[in-house]
């Protein structure tokens, strides 16, 4: 296998050092690497990938260096527009060098949300007009890296090193930074406190990653028929599904579980919800600032003023909890409140690190998953 400390010492070696990006579970050994070894100043996990892309470009404008980008080929369509407008080589010619985790590549099992990228990835980056190289477990860097590193100086401009599963090894010293999350509560209890003082009416839209699954396998355990919307992909919007089921169904209660990852990723759906006047919407945050399902990375949740944010983006109101009982009597006023609200409330739930290491994940598919929603929003 493929060491982290190898890659980062060979892309050093040519200039490279400095990283930005979004974590990824493919990528969770190189990803864990990096956040322990280089410092903020050298090191940003970025809250989406076209962030990422914007801060590499002003890092080579600023010290005439390129950067390291690295994401999940989800990732590649919040690229796409800073690429082409900015980076592109008929546009500014900006260098940099994309590490991509290649989830759901052909004829390797992934999840259903991972398929279809999987299939398109490579055409996307020909169609982009970006060099790449594949890499796997069996690859020599020492051959691989220049030639791509090479065509990146010489015709100054994005190019990609497409990563395949299993490639980097596990580096014993190398871990996430720490969250500094006293909190006792974890996200499947804070799901299944919330689940059990609602009615059942409600229409709730789960955010990607743990959140989903364990919202699914509470569902099973309660022998209760899973009617939420699991947001298997497209992490950050998850909060803009809701806003969009909110504006159709103003009769319905509709709750967005979020995460803090996810909402800071597209954060100015909050001023869209907040000027949206929707008062049957709850945005429920779980805040353990990290990226829980891809490796425990940190996000900037755990030092942002999310109270401050949601009111100055007009929510009607803000709550907070970071234990069981403060959830339902949290819960409770919400519910008691909601009747003269004029707009959103943002419930942000504060919870530990982890999760169950025999978690599932969904036994439906998202066509199942999609039409059971459906039938129970239109059961007003």
């Amino acid at each position: 296998m493929v060491s982290p400390e190898l890659f980062c010492h060979l892309l050093a070696q040519h200039g490279l050092s400095n990283y930005y990006g979004v974590p990824d579970s493919l990528l969770k050994n190189l990803c864990a690497y990096i956040d322990s070894t280089f410092e903020s100043n050298a090191h940003v996990i970025t809250a989406n990938e076209g962030n990422a892309i914007g801060m590499a470009t002003g890092h080579y404008l600023g010290a005439g260096q390129p950067a390291v980008v690295y994401m999940q080929n989800s990732g590649l369509g919040n690229t796409i527009n800073p690429l082409t407008s900015l980076a592109d080589p008929e546009v500014y010619g900006i260098p940099m060098l994309m590490v991509i985790g290649w989830r759901g590549e052909p004829n390797v099992k992934d999840e259903p949300q991972h398929v279809k990228q999987g299939q398109i990835t490579q055409q996307q980056l020909d169609v982009l007009g970006i060099p790449y190289i594949t890499i796997d477990s069996g690859s020599i860097l020492e051959d691989a890296l220049p030639p791509l590193l090479e065509t990146m100086k010489t015709n100054t401009c994005p190019v990609a090193i497409l990563v395949r599963k299993d490639t980097f090894s596990a580096t014993d010293s190398a871990s996430s930074k720490s969250v500094e999350n006293r909190c006792e509560m974890s996200r499947e209890e804070a799901l299944s406190l919330l689940l059990g003082n609602m009615s059942g009416a409600e229409l709730i839209i789960s955010t990607t990653g743990k959140t989903s699954r364990e919202l699914f396998e509470i569902r099973q355990t309660n022998n209760q028929d899973n009617t939420d919307f699991l947001t298997v992909g497209g992490m950050g919007h998850t909060l803009s599904i809701a806003m969009g089921v909110a504006r159709v169904k103003p009769n319905r209660q509709v709750i967005a579980l979020d995460g803090d990852g996810s909402m800071l990723m597209h954060m100015g759906a909050l001023a869209i919800a907040g000027a949206s006047n929707l008062d049957n919407l709850i945005h429920v945050v779980l805040n353990n600032q990290c990226h829980d399902s891809v490796g425990g990375q940190p996000t900037v949740a755990g030092g942002i003023d999310i109270e401050s944010i949601a009111l100055g983006c007009k929510y009607d109101a803000y709550y907070c909890c970071d234990d069981s009982d403060s959830l339902t009597e949290a819960w409770s006023k919400i519910i008691a409140a909601m009747p003269q609200c004029k707009g959103p409330i943002l419930f942000e739930v504060k919870i530990k690190q982890g999760a169950r290491s025999d978690l599932g994940r969904p036994t439906s598919t998202p066509i199942e998953n999609k039409l059971a929603f459906m039938q129970h929003s239109h059961g007003e």
